[in-house]
């Protein structure tokens, strides 16, 4: 499809307004050429809008005029204007193709960021009558983005000036999952890599924990994720919580997390290293819990062999385990995936985490052209979702959204109260610095009290990691620069 804009330039906002009606469309680059066979054209000429959809043979036009005395709340010029295109192209895609995403013209990767932000400013029920009545979102996704800003907010309060997460990531599997577009490595090649990986990782650990008290700063949690970070031996995990033991002040931590992810890269040894690292919650991810579909989606483990780890976990003494679930997979029906969630309630895990399957382009199962769920699928099992976690008193605490999620869905995080995942949220909404460390790990910098934002990116590839090692840590010696920068907002 062409896509043209006039004397605007919201085309990326525009862009993914298609994109959540035609996922699998090619978008060309801004061509004059108004006569090409599938054509989006956006104009905006003084306070008047023109909005033109071919496709399919149809046309399709809309015009308008606009008082800019109709802005909502404090939103700018240019925010008004983006947001009516959006409406009027909203309302020309409902209506051409019968589907109405239950988050309206909302493309942002936070809503209950902007929920949280609204609600402090103008007050719950305004906040959420723009939610419905401004971008169109459903009365079921409004207040599901209320009760997460509501849950999450004493988390959020919890974060200071001077606090920061530690991030470590091990980017190996044991097998590459058919959804999964990260930059994680699963053959044997990438895998001989990982002695050499896991000395430079501690290096770095070693280098940023030494700026962390330079600076002063409070370590508030840590993550080690992947990837499959449970794809090491235990003497190679073992290495690298040591490491943080040895080196980060864990005086002010409230979390310690490690993703053991699957079942067949998960042991007794390996259990017990990050128990006596000092972890306090760990991840058992079944995805689903029907072998078939596990089998179509590349995981090399059976539902049993999740429900053996995760008993093996609870005898390691282990209280706080999250398992994620994922809505939309291949093969999966609603029955299906009723049957996991309900599984899933019934071993009591103190977090459940459910996503919505991502058709990532570099994933195995877009190029593959597999065939996945619908949306209007997704949408029935994310109802179910709400529906059974509630009941058995599970409590929505954060959410996000990815692009190409199956009827632009979202992933919500729900626990029981008390066992809310403080890195996800610290994270998510962007509460403090997250110093990151591993290949394609990317340190996020937050300035205290003005909230400005930069990143510092760690090479993707192990490899490359490894090779240029000496550039990663020239690039970390930022972070001090960062924070002298902002030092008087400290003092």
């Amino acid at each position: 499809m062409n896509l043209i804009t006039v004397n605007n330039s919201f085309r990326y906002e525009t862009e993914n307004l298609l994109r959540l009606f035609y996922p699998h469309i090619k978008i060309y680059e801004d061509k004059e050429e108004i006569d090409a066979d599938e054509l989006c054209m956006t104009q905006l000429d003084g306070n008047s809008i023109n909005v033109i959809l071919k496709k399919d043979g149809c046309v399709q036009k809309r015009t308008a005029s606009f008082d800019l005395k109709d802005k909502y709340f404090d939103e700018s010029d240019d925010s008004f204007f983006e947001r009516k295109i959006a409406l009027m192209l909203f309302e020309i895609l409902t209506e051409s193709t019968g589907y109405v995403p239950h988050w309206g013209i909302l493309t942002g990767v936070r809503p209950a960021k902007l929920m949280t932000n609204l609600s402090n400013k103008y007050g719950e029920k305004a906040a959420a009558e723009y939610f419905m009545n401004e971008l169109k979102v459903s009365e079921e996704k409004t207040a599901l983005a209320l009760m997460v800003a509501k849950n999450e907010a004493p988390i959020i309060e919890e974060s200071e000036a001077d606090s920061f997460s530690l991030y470590v990531a091990i980017p190996f599997c044991p097998s590459r999952c058919t959804y999964c577009s990260f930059v994680s490595h699963s053959n044997d090649s990438a895998k001989k890599l990982i002695p050499q990986y896991v000395e430079k990782v501690c290096e770095e650990l070693q280098y940023t924990a030494e700026i962390a008290k330079k600076l002063s700063l409070k370590l508030q949690s840590i993550y080690i994720g992947g990837g499959t970070p449970t794809v090491l031996t235990a003497e190679q995990m073992k290495k690298i919580t040591d490491t943080i033991k040895e080196n980060f002040d864990f005086t002010y931590i409230k979390e310690y997390t490690i993703e053991a992810g699957r079942p067949d890269s998960t042991d007794e040894a390996k259990l017990s290293v990050m128990k006596n690292s000092g972890c306090t919650r760990i991840s058992i991810n079944p995805q689903t819990f029907n072998n078939e579909v596990l089998s179509l989606i590349g995981r090399r483990h059976t539902a049993e062999e999740t429900v053996d780890c995760f008993n093996l976990a609870r005898e390691k003494g282990f209280n706080n385990i999250n398992m994620d679930l994922i809505a939309g997979l291949p093969g999966d029906s609603l029955q299906s995936f009723e049957y996991s969630l309900d599984k899933a309630i019934s071993m009591n895990p103190e977090n459940v985490t459910v996503h919505t399957l991502a058709l990532k382009r570099s994933s195995n199962l877009v190029t593959d052209k597999m065939e996945s769920s619908t949306g209007d699928l997704a949408t029935k099992m994310l109802s179910l979702v709400q529906k059974k976690l509630t009941e058995a008193g599970y409590i929505p605490y954060y959410m996000y959204r990815q692009s190409k999620c199956l009827g632009n869905l979202e992933n919500v995080g729900w626990a029981k109260a008390g066992y809310e995942g403080l890195y996800n949220v610290y994270m998510m909404e962007e509460c403090h610095t997250v110093l990151a460390v591993g290949a394609g790990a990317v340190t996020k910098l937050k300035a205290p009290f003005t909230g400005e934002i930069e990143r510092i990116f760690n090479y993707k590839y192990p490899y490359e990691y490894i090779n240029d090692f000496e550039k990663i840590l020239n690039r970390k010696n930022y972070i001090e620069e960062f924070y002298g920068k902002h030092i008087h907002e400290v003092n």
